[in-house]
């Protein structure tokens, strides 16, 4: 083991083993595989935003998400680039936020937290050991803003990051050009009417 590696904790390197594991069989993946799976995972989203629309989503990540069009779009995207799960646990708090009873909260509250939050979980997003810490204590009695803190960095982390790739990748732009393309062929089709 190199010198740099055996100041860390055993912790640390534990982590570090499982980051190389999976970014081991990320690049094992071939470039023909991964070309079909973008391609079919676009296909599913059943998207249909008018010109305007799809042009507003330039606005902010929150114009974008609050259009369910928008909201599929990106979600499709992320996908692509294999960090799903940010989208998938920012819309898990946001529904976490409205139940009500506090059993059911307690219980989805825990279900978040394995599957998003816990060292190792099946979707573990990329947040800091203090908010990781910070959440997990106020889950001991969870309320509506037990995951408001690490909700609020996995947005600003999409909104900084993903969202800017998105405005600029080939979805988005090809997504534009045929929703111009669907516009200017209904007004030819209008102009051709009267």
């Amino acid at each position: 083991m190199c010198r740099g590696l055996s100041s860390l904790s055993s912790c640390c390197l534990e982590r570090a083993k499982g980051v190389k594991a999976r970014l081991g069989v990320f690049l094992q993946k071939s470039r023909k595989h991964h070309g079909s799976v973008q391609a079919s995972k676009i296909d599913k989203v059943k998207y249909r935003p008018s010109s305007e629309e799809a042009k507003n989503w330039r606005e902010s990540l929150d114009k974008m998400l609050s259009h369910k069009n928008g909201l599929a779009i990106f979600r499709a995207f992320l996908c692509l680039e294999y960090s799903e799960e940010n989208i998938e646990f920012w819309l898990a708090c946001e529904d976490y936020k409205k139940i009500r009873s506090s059993a059911k909260r307690a219980s989805r509250a825990k279900k978040i937290y394995l599957e998003f939050i816990e060292t190792d979980a099946p979707k573990e997003i990329n947040i800091d050991y203090e908010t990781k810490d910070f959440t997990k204590n106020h889950l001991l009695k969870p309320t509506i803003s037990s995951f408001d803190e690490a909700q609020s960095k996995i947005y600003n982390l999409m909104e900084k990051d993903s969202y800017p790739r998105f405005l600029r990748s080939e979805v988005y732009l090809n997504l534009i050009k045929q929703t111009e393309r669907m516009a200017s062929h209904s007004d030819s089709n209008k102009q051709s009417e009267t």
